[in-house]
């Protein structure tokens, strides 16, 4: 659906996107995270035809972007981070202006243009002024916009950004729905809405991919985990001792005045944690729970930004 290959962009002597390689299967949520600077957006309005490269291809349904900018933009849906609202039109005359410049058929304009309003739940607020509008239905009239004509592929740059949490709800809602008939790239920095949402995450930093996976792979959903967490009901020096002494334990970090580990292990292994526990025991140690520790985005997110910077500061 979306091929993107040794996408690349300068502005003079910054390299703002570094030869982006990926692609995005149809009916697939990609999360496409990085902090801020990190080329996200110059790379959504490369994909959506808006901004030239400076070298490489994006191709959407086998069409080149930039070949056939007609043609593709007939098939995509692009939501930026700022809706390019004109608030002295109601939402209506706004999304029939959309309707034309995407020059849908004349007949067909009034039944894409409910169509779309009920998708998105705008259909109350259609002849109000969009200055009028919250925050929250500006982001909805901006996705409106965006599925007119039924594009395949849909292009969201920070949706939720700036809303209120029952607003950011009520967008995730609809987004989940719309992924049922689009393939769907998201662009947040609000994370549990990518693990909410996304089948898969890119991660850039610099311009550059340093990490792409399903979400259960990063986060070794399902998989035994390497790192631990005990607790016990009275601080005990021969806890420390006991995991000094055990072959498995790489490190291990003690927190809540001595009645926490965080134990790092070197692999997974489930016959750890037994033989862990059986030596506590021969010690008199009273353990109150051993438990693996699954890391969330945000942890893979922190993790991975903070080993680029240290691998570009070597």
């Amino acid at each position: 659906m979306i091929k993107v290959q040794g996408l690349t962009k300068y502005y003079r002597d910054l390299v703002a996107v570094d030869h982006l390689s990926f692609e995005v299967p149809k009916g697939e949520i990609l999360g496409f995270l990085g902090p801020n600077g990190a080329g996200k957006s110059t790379t959504m309005k490369m994909i959506t035809g808006f901004l030239a490269p400076s070298a490489g291809s994006v191709h959407i349904n086998g069409l080149d972007v930039f070949d056939n900018p007609i043609q593709v933009k007939g098939q995509i849906g692009y939501l930026p981070e700022t809706p390019p609202l004109y608030l002295d039109m109601t939402a209506r005359v706004y999304l029939r202006h959309v309707a034309e410049l995407k020059s849908l058929p004349y007949g067909k304009v009034n039944a894409e243009l409910e169509r779309v309003a009920e998708r998105t739940g705008i259909t109350h607020v259609l002849d109000r002024l969009l200055g009028n509008l919250s925050k929250g239905y500006r982001q909805r009239v901006g996705l409106a916009q965006a599925l007119l004509g039924s594009p395949a592929v849909l292009i969201l740059d920070e949706p939720s950004s700036g809303l209120d949490p029952a607003q950011i709800r009520e967008i995730r809602d609809t987004i989940r729905d719309l992924a049922q008939d689009h393939t769907v790239v998201l662009s947040t920095h609000i994370l549990p809405e990518v693990t909410m949402l996304c089948n898969r995450v890119i991660i850039i930093d610099r311009g550059r991919i340093v990490k792409d996976g399903k979400i259960e792979e990063l986060t070794g959903e399902g998989r035994t985990s390497d790192l631990l967490r005990l607790r016990i009901s009275k601080a005990n020096e021969a806890t420390e001792t006991v995991l000094d002494e055990l072959d498995p334990v790489e490190s291990f970090d003690v927190t809540e005045d001595g009645l926490a580990y965080d134990i790092q292990l070197k692999k997974a292994d489930e016959a750890f944690p037994p033989k862990l526990l059986g030596a506590l025991l021969k010690k008199n140690v009273e353990v109150l729970s051993l438990q693996p520790v699954v890391p969330s985005l945000e942890d893979i997110f922190l993790k991975t930004i903070s080993e680029d910077s240290s691998a570009q500061e070597e």
